[in-house]
């Protein structure tokens, strides 16, 4: 067998381009494959010369390779190295598909880059998530979880289909618990979800028009995903101050998307046209903002006048630890304008992928429906698990504990910034919650500021992809890191600088 001649790379990628490096990376292997120009059965060089190579760190040309092996176009072998073992995945072969096109025409819009990068990245043990959305494991309450794990083993003695609102005994414990979030329901407006996101497709694809607009808080966790896009809607952002959803706003906002008040129902023309609000009116992600009550009286007063239906996200409503926790929007609705979403994925464990929606009992029966297309209902155990965490009094006091946590990181937090931003950035102090919104007093490029973090081994989130525009912003997060780890991540982001 001929010997194949070592790869030639006279190539670097451009940190000022907009595409994060290890896509460029990608990108730029694929090219060389495409034409041949690399062929099936060359050894790539070593991670260590690649890097030195593409005058990268080592970590992103692993995350390049691992994409690469994701298509199909490398494998690595024991012993062997890493071997081009395909050239058609982008497929240059005449005649042959274009797998492209058949992606990008798929129901599911495709995240940005920056997102995509940031999902795949937070799985990566070598970086220090300094924004991320997730407790840290180390806070997780292991006794109480052995203990319900050891009644389970002993209760349970059957795993069958669960109804698709939920099982009887989580949804009445949800009801007890919307008790004291100051929402008066009964079990049969409760239905269970296999986490809160899912809750938000369930509603966009069975309850809101292709063509709705989604007016959100700008920024939003919302404009991150791409969950009422895939649906058809559109996004429109509304203002936030100092408390919150600036409620003033919403009519000048209504009036330039041209949309009606009260949205279309999902069986109307495709045309749509109607609006429905998206808030996180406690602990705000990704600002961390907490709206006060007299302005939630206000935002709901505003929206049942105009008609306007409210999904209120609850993810972050049993995380105050400064002040009185403020009640629900739905507390002050009379009129049904209101669907709330909880979660248990903050405050407990997002691995177990329970989140609740509450709502009028006939809207709680059409997304059952979804829900039993979908999946056949959220599991059994994890529903079980839920159930007797809140109903032992175990997620009561396990939130105490956490509350308390916390508040220490948060306040060690704001000391890190006194000391390393002050001068070049301002930023909120958060009630609760995960999230610091930090805002530079300078223009900082913030695609080439979240590569060079990457490569120095800290993973930021920008603001821009929870905004409507640029925003010169960052969502910090003490929830997943100590004391100590958030202060060397944010002494590496502030040497960036």
């Amino acid at each position: 067998m001929a010997r194949i001649a070592p790869l030639h790379i006279d190539w670097k990628p451009d940190r000022s381009a907009d595409r994060p490096v290890t896509g460029q990376i990608v990108d730029f292997m694929c090219g060389r494959i495409a034409s041949g120009a690399w062929p099936i059965g060359a050894r790539l060089p070593s991670q260590r010369a690649l890097s030195e190579a593409f005058g990268v760190n080592r970590s992103t040309v692993i995350a390049a390779i691992e994409e690469l092996a994701d298509y199909g176009v490398v494998e690595g072998r024991h012993g062997a190295g890493t071997r081009i073992v395909s050239n058609t995945w982008s497929l240059m072969l005449s005649g042959a598909p274009d797998w492209a096109d058949y992606v990008s025409s798929g129901f599911f819009k495709a995240n940005n880059d920056t997102i995509q990068a940031i999902n795949r990245f937070e799985f990566d043990p070598t970086k220090t998530r300094l924004g991320t959305g997730e407790l840290d494991p180390r806070l997780f309450p292991r006794d109480m979880w052995r203990r319900v794990a050891h009644e389970a083993a002993e209760e349970i003695d059957a795993l069958g289909y669960p109804p698709p609102e939920g099982l009887d005994v989580l949804r009445e414990a949800i009801a007890g618990r919307m008790h004291e979030w100051g929402i008066d329901c009964r079990p049969e407006q409760v239905l269970i979800s296999s986490g809160a996101l899912q809750g938000l497709q369930m509603i966009s694809v069975s309850l809101l028009s292709s063509g709705s607009t989604v007016l959100a808080e700008a920024p939003s966790y919302i404009k991150s995903l791409q969950v009422f896009q895939s649906a058809g809607m559109r996004l429109a952002g509304v203002p936030m101050d100092e408390q919150g959803l600036d409620v003033s706003s919403l009519p000048e906002v209504l009036r330039s998307v041209g949309a009606s008040g009260l949205a279309a129902p999902a069986r109307s023309s495709a045309s749509g046209g109607g609006a429905v609000l998206y808030t996180i009116p406690t602990n705000h992600n990704p600002t961390g903002v907490t709206m006060p009550l007299e302005r939630r009286r206000v935002l709901v007063d505003a929206c049942v006048e105009d008609r306007l239906p409210v999904i209120e996200d609850c993810a972050y409503q049993d995380l105050v630890f400064d002040g009185n926790v403020p009640p629900s929007l739905k507390a002050c609705d009379e009129t049904g304008m209101v669907i709330t979403v909880g979660s248990a994925s903050k405050a407990l464990a997002p691995g177990l992928r329970i989140g609740w929606i509450v709502a009028d009992e006939r809207i709680v029966h059409r997304l059952a429906d979804v829900k039993m297309q979908m999946d056949y209902g959220a599991g059994t155990l994890n529903q079980w698990v839920f159930a007797r965490f809140l109903t032992s009094g175990m997620y009561a006091e396990y939130l105490e504990t956490l509350r308390v946590a916390l508040r220490r990181r948060r306040d060690a937090a704001l000391e890190t910034l006194d000391r390393l931003f002050a001068g070049r950035a301002h930023w909120n102090v958060p009630v609760g919650g995960f999230y610091i919104w930090l805002s530079f007093d300078e223009p900082v490029r913030m695609t080439r500021l979240f590569q060079r973090a990457l490569d120095h081994g800290v993973l930021l989130n920008p603001g821009d992809i929870y905004d409507f525009a640029g925003d010169n912003a960052l969502r910090l997060s003490y929830a997943y890191t100590t004391p100590e780890e958030f202060a060397h991540a944010a002494g590496v982001v502030a040497s960036l600088l």
